[in-house]
């Protein structure tokens, strides 16, 4: 397969896994707390490597899962305390950011584990960085990617009932015995398994936007969880391609790229939406008016 395409597979399954398990952080109005997952998960990333001595993507995975999951358990305790959600959010990622930065500054200078490649990444690097299993090679990124985004629709795939009801009502759902703090975690986890194994594709920061610009896109176009989900793989499998060929057409930033694609694509949404785009509601204005 050539370089070009494995730059496109990586980022197709990153815009793809990101923006599905989004769907839910949007559902849950939580979309903020992609972002502060996303850059809370640094630390954990840096005492991975600590403890294991290693830069394998397993133990940044493990590392960056447990980190995700207490973010998610520091803002709601200190929400539950008496801290408005957004403060609550605010405090607990800059800080827990502001601490993986420091290590990294600190300790893992030697290493290609630095701040520039955690917050921006590389796209165009990972077709030279392969791994063998089963006797198939692929990029190192491409398994992992696909691994997580694969774990991810299992989850789902188990979880639907529960995820569907705990995202639109909560409290239905705590009545109806559904252990709502379990299922919380458990996106959260899938949050922080995404991010995580995005960072060598794209980092901490553009890894935001397929967290919820796929998804919020699809949300203009359908009331249906389901479709939902489909098409928030679809509009971020067609980012990757678009930003794909826009970056290599203006020798610009591929991930920026990709991201600027998918921005476009929310946008041609957000004004030709059947239901909500706001041509189709300044059309209908007028059609009542005429009908009036």
């Amino acid at each position: 397969m050539s370089h070009g395409l494995w730059i496109i597979v990586t980022g197709s399954l990153v815009a793809a896994s990101c923006g599905f398990v989004g769907c839910f952080l949007i559902l849950r109005r939580m979309a903020m707390l992609g972002d502060a997952i996303s850059h809370a998960v640094l630390p954990g990333i840096v005492i991975a490597f600590f403890l294991s001595n290693s830069i394998d993507n397993v133990f940044m995975l493990m590392g960056a899962t447990v980190v995700g999951v207490l973010t998610a358990f520091f803002i709601q305790t200190l929400h539950v305390a008496g801290v408005q959600e957004d403060a609550a959010i605010g405090v607990v990622f800059t800080s827990l950011f502001a601490i993986g930065v420091v290590l990294v500054s600190l300790f893992a200078s030697d290493i290609h584990l630095d701040v520039q490649h955690v917050l921006y990444g590389e796209i165009a690097y990972v077709p030279w960085d392969t791994a063998t299993i089963a006797g198939v090679e692929m990029p190192r990124a491409v398994w992992m990617v696909g691994g997580v985004f694969t774990l991810s629709l299992l989850v789902v795939g188990l979880f639907y009932k529960e995820l569907k009801l705990v995202s639109f009502d909560a409290q239905m759902a705590a009545a109806a015995g559904i252990p709502v703090v379990f299922i919380h975690y458990l996106l959260m986890a899938l949050v922080s398994m995404n991010t995580v194994a995005a960072f060598e594709s794209v980092g901490a920061i553009l890894v935001v936007a397929m967290l919820v610009v796929p998804g919020a896109a699809a949300y203009l176009l359908t009331d249906r969880l389901g479709v939902m989900l489909g098409l928030s793989v679809v509009f971020g499998i067609v980012s990757a391609c678009a930003g794909y060929i826009t970056a290599v057409y203006f020798d610009v930033s591929i991930s920026g790229a990709m991201t600027t694609a998918a921005g476009l694509l929310f946008m041609l949404c957000f004004l030709f939406s059947p239901r909500y785009g706001v041509v189709s509601r300044v059309l209908e204005q007028r059609r009542l008016k005429k009908t009036g």
